[in-house]
This record gives structure tokens, C-alpha cells and sequence, in this order.
């Protein structure tokens, strides 16, 4: 699943640190999420989407769903 995790946390001056501090996941919980390596848990994509005003969909894409 493809994100714009990284777009957005970079928009506000994140650090994956500063965003995992406020996700309660650790620093590589972050990157791996933003690299495509690891799928956040539907609660944690529900507290990732809120922390950035969107929706889920705003946020992840789903391949097949990319342009």
C-alpha cells in the first residue's frame, strides 16, 4: 500500500521522530510505514489520518488505485 505519509509529515517540518512521538510508534515504525515496508494496523491508519485532518483514502493509496 502506497502512502503520502512522508509528503505530509514533511509539509508541517516533521521529524519521523516528532510524528512518532505523537502516534505512540517508534521512529522505524514511521519509516517503515512511509518506505512501504510495513502496512499500519486499521486503528493506527484511523489515529494517522486524524493527526492530519484526511481520511484514510487521503492518505494511503492502494496500488491498483494509483494513477
Amino acid at each position: 500500500m502506497n502512502n503520502r505519509l512522508r509528503d505530509l509529515r514533511n509539509a508541517r517540518g516533521w521529524s519521523q521522530q516528532h510524528l512518532g512521538d505523537q502516534l505512540e510508534v517508534s521512529r522505524q515504525s514511521v519509516n517503515a510505514i512511509e518506505t512501504g515496508r510495513y502496512d499500519p494496523s486499521l486503528p493506527l491508519a484511523f489515529r494517522i489520518a486524524e493527526l492530519f485532518g484526511l481520511t484514510i483514502e487521503d492518505v494511503f493509496v492502494s496500488p491498483s488505485k494509483e494513477k
